[in-house]
Parts: structure tokens; sequence; C-alpha cells
């Protein structure tokens, strides 16, 4: 009798054990995918009220990364801050949101290149790549994305459905012009360029693209790393909310397994010091291009506009690209 009563005894510490961890964890979870889905949220809706927007991970203080994650970052929605100093004609478009893009038409075009924007950026943003591009002899039209500018909506999917806008501009720019079409994207406007080719045969002359990153898990594990934080699990959690609240599944944008049936001539631009977008990346997007293709590296250049630091650089390999065309 002796022995069973201490067994019995012994048992109850255990299963106290067993229901606190239980709940302790079950606590955790919830928590962790409550943040997460309000992260996801954050990341990919944009605010219409008047705040200052969260600064880069890498800016922000240890107090700010743990308010940030907490609460959510500040993202506005991204407006035109300038127009084209040369003559443009404002176009709408329908695409799954209305499109507003900004055409500068050249007097002796050699072709026109369709830009395309990053996250959380306009096309306003592109004005000074286009001017370049006018001076090479292009046409140039420049599209907002659904979000962003003149365009429709608050929302972003990061690539995924900004692909189908790339349909749009593409299928509109074919029956208009007959000179040749190049596309230009950067960032999140070269994954969903990347997507657009992959997923509905598009055929541009060429295509030209700036720190694409390999897949929506790999950016989104960077950004955990710059905060340095632990990327597994929070960051596929993350990526599930944002594809679940878009009605897609984020495992499945990789625009590395797209660039596997891109045939057309590629140029592939990349910063050295990118912290989002690793070499590595690159090296395996560049590697599973199909046609033929150029990397070009800017040594001390991050996530950000080459032009800052690279202009004439980065209009020599423009340059140089577009000549190899003709």
């Amino acid at each position: 009798m002796y022995i069973k009563s201490q067994s019995r005894r012994n048992k109850k510490p255990l299963r106290k054990l067993i229901k606190v961890s239980f709940w302790g964890l079950l606590t955790l979870f919830i928590v962790v995918n409550v943040i997460a889905y309000n992260q996801a949220y954050q990341l990919t809706h944009y605010t219409t009220q008047k705040v200052t927007k969260t600064a880069k991970p890498e800016q922000l203080s240890l107090a700010e990364k743990l308010k940030t994650l907490f609460t959510g970052v500040s993202n506005p929605r991204p407006v035109n801050r300038k127009k084209p100093d040369l003559p443009y004609t404002t176009i709408t478009l329908q695409s799954n949101k209305k499109l507003e893009c900004w055409f500068i038409k050249h007097p002796q075009a050699k072709g026109t290149v369709i830009m395309f924007h990053g996250y959380s950026a306009s096309k306003s943003g592109l004005i000074n790549k286009a001017n370049i591009f006018y001076q090479l002899g292009y046409s140039t039209l420049l599209v907002d994305f659904m979000g962003s500018g003149g365009s429709e909506g608050n929302e972003t999917t990061i690539g995924f459905t900004e692909a189908e806008e790339v349909k749009t501009i593409y299928q509109y720019i074919k029956q208009k012009e007959k000179e040749p079409i190049i596309m230009f994207g950067t960032s999140m406007g070269a994954v969903a360029a990347m997507k657009a080719l992959n997923d509905f045969k598009l055929n541009p002359d060429a295509l030209i693209i700036e720190c694409p990153y390999s897949s929506l898990l790999k950016t989104t594990e960077a950004r955990f790393k710059i905060l340095h934080l632990p990327s597994f699990p929070l960051a596929n959690i993350l990526v599930f909310w944002g594809g679940f609240q878009h009605q897609f599944n984020g495992f499945n944008l990789r625009p590395v397994d797209d660039a596997k049936n891109i045939k057309c001539p590629v140029l592939l631009l990349y910063g050295e010091k990118d912290s989002r977008v690793s070499r590595n990346e690159i090296d395996e997007i560049f590697n599973n291009l199909k046609g033929k293709k150029t990397l070009c590296t800017y040594p001390l250049a991050g996530h950000d506009n080459y032009l800052t630091q690279y202009q004439p650089e980065w209009t020599q390999d423009i340059s140089q690209f577009l000549k190899a065309l003709n």
C-alpha cells in the first residue's frame, strides 16, 4: 500500500508539469502567430494615415527593434513625390486594379523600356533611370503597381499579384508600339517581371533586373537576421500568414525557379553590400537563366538606388547591354 501511494504522489508533479508545459507552449504558439499575422498585414497593407515610415531594420536601436517586433511597422502608402522633367503622358490601365503609368515618348525610339519599381516605392523613384534610358534613345513607361502612387488599392503582395499587372502592361505596349520591348524591374519589380515571364510566357526582347530575391522565404529570413532574431520558425510563420491574407502560397513565390524558364537576354545587376539579398541568391538566379545573360555588380552598393554611387558605371552597363541587342 505504501509503495502504490508513493507512486501516485510521484506522478502528480509530472502530470502538473506536462499540463503547465502544454498550456505554456500553446500560449506561446498563439502569441507568436498573432504577432506574425499582424506583421504580415502591416507589411502588405499600406496605411493612408499620416505616419512616419519605420526606418530600415539595420537603422533601428534595440528598443526600436523590440517595439517594431510586437507592434508592427509603420508603412505609409507610397506617393509620387515628383513628375518627369521630359514631356510625358499619363495612362491608366485596368488590370487586377487600375494602374497609373507615365509614358515618355522618344521621337526616334529604338524601343520601349517598361519600368517597375520596388517594394514600398512608386514610379517617381524611377525617373532618374528613365532619363538615362531616354538619353540612350528609348521611350519609357513608368508603372505604379497596385497600392502605390496613382494606382488603385492599398495592398502589395511583394511580387505575386503584381506579376498579373506586368502582363497587362506588356500586352498594352505590345499592341501600341512596334519597336523592341525591354522590361526593367528593381527588387520587387524584378521579381514580378520574372514571375510574369514564367507564368504567362511573355517574350520581351530583353530583361534588366536589379537585386531580385531568390524566394519570399529567403528575403523574409534576411529581415530577421538583420534584426538579430532567429529566422526559423518566425520567417516561415510570417510567409504563411502573408500568403494566407492574400490567398496565395507564399512559399511558392520563388524567382529562382522562374529564372529556369526565362530565355530572353538578361542583364542582372547587384550591390555587393546588399543585406536583403545574398550573393548566393544572385548567383543561383543567374545560373538558372537559360538565355544570353550578363551579371554586373557594384562593390559598395546595398539594396538601394545604384545611381547614388555608381551612375557612370550603371549607365555604361545598361548602354553596353542594349547595344549588344541590336
